[in-house]
């Protein structure tokens, strides 16, 4: 150190050169001096002070983005909770809410912390120096101390409106994520419920069997006029048209074939009259399995090649996939159109970790679900 008269060093390369006078950085987390000293005439190099005028102005605009954002964060959970999807429409509605709530809220913010920098900030023009990267106790105390004098020109402590503003915005964006973890997936308990079995199961308000219905139509379809071999749909249950839930594992492929063209793999008792219907969902990934050779009865899932025979029970014949696409039980009722008589005998879509315990089930009920 030099006499006490004089300058007082620094660390090299750091700062420039405090005189004496000028408040000490250990002492006072002011950079640019206290408040009396701001309202004077002080002239910092390279440090351009913000108009307590405009800092007002900017401390209330900032404010209220904050306070948007914290009534859009708490749209974007009510918007959550009430608009459930199911269909088509629903899915739309809840997609406008979720999405335009969040786009608000993350505008919101990102405006607010924008004019806090440009509105309220002092403004900078430094040049940045190169120190070596190792850091000893010295350059790891100043760091500390230039922190807590950022902290202190940023206005944090000194304007509690933003402070608390910016909290309550930011609260229901850190919630967000907890609320999402409803959608990934069932309950422990409902697991093996939900994939286990499908809506083919149940039957209608009258106690009838469930029809099969054209995908895309609605119509239900009469065995007769499904008469001509080769002939291939995409059919859903009736009254889960909409419903993207049910689809998601009931959704099915029905063929018809000759009686000569059926073989061994194929359940007889479960098809009419030589029509066939099997899960449309892939047994790999679950891909929807759609596309059909008539020539040589091969059902092919157009996602990584895995290839089912049709005629003989759906068995896997190339591909990833490792079982069969499991058939569906099916009758005609009296009007002569085509119903599901029981669900599945085992889950449909992709293997899952319960399955063994599922096939088990199937076993000792004697082949059913």
């Amino acid at each position: 150190m030099t006499d006490s008269n004089h300058d007082i060093e620094q660390p090299d390369g750091r700062v420039p050169k405090r005189v004496i006078g000028t408040p000490s950085p250990a002492t006072d987390t002011a950079l640019l001096g206290t408040e009396e000293q701001h309202a004077g005439d002080l002239d910092v190099p390279g440090v351009t002070l913000q108009n307590e005028a405009t800092a007002k102005k900017g401390e209330k605009i900032a404010a209220l983005c904050f306070t948007v954002a914290l009534i859009a964060g708490i749209g974007f959970i009510v918007s959550y909770v009430a608009f459930q999807v199911g269909d088509i429409e629903k899915t739309q509605v809840s997609n406008l809410a979720l999405g335009g709530a969040l786009t608000v809220a993350l505008l919101a913010l990102a405006a607010g912390i924008v004019v806090w920098v440009r509105m309220i900030m002092p403004k900078y023009n430094l040049v940045q120096e190169r120190h070596p990267m190792a850091s000893d106790g010295q350059a790891r105390e100043y760091v500390a101390e230039t922190f807590l004098q950022g902290a202190a020109e940023s206005g944090i402590t000194k304007r509690p409106l933003l402070r608390r503003t910016l909290l309550l915005a930011a609260a229901p964006l850190g919630l967000a994520p907890l609320v999402l973890l409803r959608d990934l997936g069932p309950s422990y308990a409902d697991f093996p419920k939900k994939l286990r079995h499908t809506v083919w199961g149940e039957k209608t308000k009258d106690g009838k069997h469930r029809k099969l219905v054209v995908e895309g139509t609605g119509a239900p379809i009469r065995a007769a006029d499904f008469n001509s071999p080769g002939g291939i749909l995409s059919v859903v249950p009736e009254g889960y048209e909409h419903d993207l839930n049910a689809l998601a594992k009931a959704t099915l492929i029905l063929i018809k074939f000759r009686p000569e063209e059926i073989k061994s793999g194929t359940n007889l008792n479960w098809t009419h009259d030589g029509i066939v219907a099997y899960s449309k969902i892939c047994t790999h990934v679950g891909c929807p399995a759609a596309l059909y050779e008539q020539t040589t009865h091969h059902i092919l899932c157009p996602c990584h090649q895995s290839t089912f025979d049709a005629a003989d029970g759906a068995k896997v014949i190339f591909g990833p996939a490792a079982r069969p696409l499991p058939q569906l039980p099916i009758a005609v009722d009296n009007e002569g159109y085509l119903v599901a008589t029981a669900d599945f005998a085992v889950p449909p879509g992709p293997s899952f970790w319960e399955r063994g315990d599922a096939e088990a089930e199937v076993r000792e009920n004697g082949g059913h679900a």
